[in-house]
């Protein structure tokens, strides 16, 4: 089987490791976990950042932080991870939803306005599979109705928009690490902000709000949304080489382009747009209308091939869980139905190697017919 993603773990991971269990610092309170953040909020451009668990619970934490509250609601994008929405739910808002480009995937930002309202608190902005959101309207949007926008960065390592590094442009931006990500620690995620008091309560509700003068006297209820040394250690070693696998992952790109490229019956994803190169976190496979077959019939055709592959996103209008609780109901938002009915996306994870690149491209070449 050829995995539809394998990380690439042979640079200072061991070394790194290995300092860790050398010197027993394992928990959350390693040097590690200092030198992640601190990294990363360079390498951003930000100010501050807080390593956490994973990047749902970056995404909680941010909508926490953020003060959320009952009545409030965040526009956002239908085709998502449900972590987006549920980010919002759990902070007591609504999750107000935006149909996505069939070319991009992301949010359709003109249509934001027109779901701005009396109650709307934030902008959830979410680059999805490689190219950037059009983030200079987001940014005129916010500031002209007076809204923070939450970025969400965790597929978009690397990636720019108009030469600034995604992850910079949010009040708030959070990162994943999970392993399908350019970097990753297992599990693990990560909240940015230049905001000195955000940054704080971050880290207070990340550790239980354990607060001076005294630790086991508690003002407010937090979570342990903690990472370990032991993460940390391997996302210092990732990220020394993201340059690398931001170029590795546009190498895929375009071996894919080159070699899909006379198949008639699927749409390729865009090599760029007008303020960025797709940097490929996944290359992304959609089914034209013409074609009978939807995603979910090919990629069991392709695991018959042993080509690992994952669907797109389903809607979060469509979610059975939101349904139930009265949400989206009247919601119509065909592009994302569309995408997740026709999309999936096939292997680039970057330990990917020519040879298996040429033998996925062998097998949609009979697939696909």
């Amino acid at each position: 089987m050829i995995a539809v993603n394998e990380p690439l773990l042979n640079g200072n991971e061991k070394k790194y490791l290995n300092e860790c269990i050398d010197t027993g610092w394992i928990s959350s309170e390693g040097p590690f976990i200092k030198k992640f953040e601190e990294g990363m909020a360079s390498y951003v451009g930000k100010k501050y950042a807080i390593a956490v668990a994973n990047g749902t619970a970056a995404l909680e934490l941010a909508a926490v932080a953020l003060n959320l509250k009952d009545g409030d609601e965040v526009i956002m994008p239908s085709f998502t991870i449900i972590s987006c929405a549920q980010a919002v739910v759990k902070a007591g808002a609504k999750p107000v939803l935006v149909d996505s480009d069939l070319d991009t995937f992301n949010m359709k930002v003109e249509d934001i306005e027109a779901k701005i309202t009396p109650r709307t608190k934030a902008i959830m902005v979410v680059h999805i599979y490689g190219l950037p959101v059009d983030m200079d309207p987001v940014i005129a949007l916010a500031k002209k109705h007076n809204l923070k926008i939450i970025e969400d960065a965790a597929e978009v390592h690397g990636q720019t928009y108009k030469g600034k590094m995604c992850g910079s442009f949010g009040d708030i931006s959070i990162f994943s690490f999970y392993p399908n990500k350019h970097i990753t620690t297992g599990e693990g995620g990560m909240v940015l902000t230049d905001d000195e008091a955000l940054a704080k309560r971050c880290e207070n509700l990340r550790n239980l709000c354990f607060i001076p003068p005294r630790r086991f006297v508690h003002e407010e209820m937090g979570w342990n949304l903690r990472m370990t040394n032991i993460q940390a250690a391997l996302g210092v070693a990732q990220l020394e080489r993201i340059e690398e696998f931001v170029a590795k992952k546009r190498w895929i790109g375009k071996m894919y382009q080159e070699l899909l490229g006379d198949l008639k019956n699927v749409h390729l994803p865009i090599p760029k747009n007008e303020s960025s190169e797709n940097i490929y976190w996944v290359f992304a496979l959609v089914l034209k209308d013409s074609y009978p077959k939807n995603a979910e019939q090919v990629m069991k055709e392709l695991a018959n091939h042993k080509i690992g592959t994952r669907p797109f996103f389903y809607p979060m209008h469509k979610q059975p869980v939101f349904n139930k609780m009265g949400l989206f109901l009247n919601d119509k938002m065909p592009n994302s139905e569309t995408l997740a009915e026709k999309g999936f996306y096939i292997p680039s994870g970057l330990a990917l190697t020519l040879e298996q690149i040429k033998e996925v491209s062998r097998v949609l070449h009979e697939v696909l017919v």
